[in-house]
């Protein structure tokens, strides 16, 4: 393999917020819905992408393909499940603290749906666009905005050096306990992406601890987070070619990982397929 191996080397502060008409036009609340927002999306995705062709070639891209195994694909669907469940519940959670609630089935359906839709259209967040027009803008964008700040909290600890990382992530999950369920489903959500970052890791075979690949899989996962994006490819290749050779890997291994990674949480969504055209979520 040419990228290497291991022989190789929740409060009450939430009802305060506006309500915006249920079944707003998406460009009422997000500029990324229109189609400029779209294009400019689209657009920052293949730049990333086609940068990484240019520097690295087409040959990490095709290892991390090829690399991908059945064993993590399994793994990927029984984490990504349950890592569904987690981000459901807190959005029923949420939205039935600043409006009406959507019951947890119903919310489980609907976010496997939107994961799908943004692991396969441009942009990244079309699956997100899509629960705030049927289910209400306002609870959508409180979950989503608490599950970001939450997953910055834990990159932020874990790039701590030696035992301050300990410090940090004892803070932050002290943070989250204290905070109720909606903080503590966000922190384990965060944690069952990174076992599906660790089981692309290992599918590839990179010569890095576990504890050098859980903090380069934070910053991965928030690369992730980055709307520019095809289909949620581009921005989360970067990061992982540069948190890679950033942690004494190289750019290529890291771009094998992200590819596995995204091959896996793709393939995760597919039992989105089951609810996408149903009007159940």
């Amino acid at each position: 393999m040419s990228t290497g191996t291991r022989a190789g080397s929740g409060g009450s502060s939430l009802s305060s917020s506006p309500q915006p008409a249920q079944g707003a036009e998406p460009s009422a609340v997000s500029t990324g819905s229109t189609s400029g927002g779209r294009l400019l999306r689209v657009a920052g995705g293949l730049l990333v992408l086609g940068i990484l062709v240019w520097q690295l070639g087409t040959g990490p891209f095709l290892d991390g393909v090829r690399s991908t195994q059945p064993w993590a694909v399994v793994v990927a669907l029984l984490v990504t499940a349950g890592t569904t469940w987690c981000v459901a519940v807190r959005w029923s959670l949420v939205s039935a603290r600043v409006g009406a609630r959507v019951p947890v089935r119903m919310a489980y359906l609907a976010y496997y749906r939107s994961q799908l839709i943004n692991a396969t259209l441009p942009g990244g967040v079309v699956g997100d666009v899509h629960r705030g027009v049927r289910h209400g803008w306002r609870g959508v964008l409180w979950e989503r905005g608490i599950g970001w700040v939450v997953q910055v909290a834990l990159v932020g600890a874990l790039l701590l050096p030696g035992p301050w990382r300990w410090v940090g992530l004892t803070a932050v999950v002290l943070g989250a306990a204290a905070g109720g369920a909606i903080l503590l489903l966000s922190v384990a959500a965060v944690a069952g992406h990174l076992v599906v970052f660790w089981a692309a890791a290992e599918s590839v075979g990179v010569a890095l601890t576990p504890m050098q690949l859980v903090p380069i899989g934070a910053l991965v996962l928030l690369g992730a987070a980055i709307p520019l994006n095809v289909a949620s490819w581009g921005p989360r290749e970067g990061v992982a070619a540069w948190a890679f050779a950033s942690f004494g890997s190289t750019a290529a291994v890291g771009l094998a990982v992200a590819v596995s990674f995204g091959v896996l949480a793709t393939i995760a969504t597919l039992p989105g397929l089951l609810v996408l055209g149903s009007r159940r979520g």
